[in-house]
């Protein structure tokens, strides 16, 4: 029992690690993606234009 809960803990402790760092590597790549899109120019959206759209019956 005393075994089983030596590694349940150590496994726990090892997620937490990865955890954090994992958290902390992914906050650096943000605002380094953010500082990035703010130089890029903006992208146009086009409006999908429903009216003009042919549907057939399913039954």
């Amino acid at each position: 029992m005393v075994t089983f809960f030596n590694i349940l803990i150590t496994l726990v402790a090892i997620n937490a690690i990865l955890l954090i760092f994992s958290v902390n590597r992914t906050s650096k790549k943000n605002t380094v993606t953010a500082d990035k899109n703010l130089q890029g120019s903006a992208t146009k959206v086009y409006p999908i234009d429903l009216s003009s759209s042919n549907y057939k019956k399913a039954i």
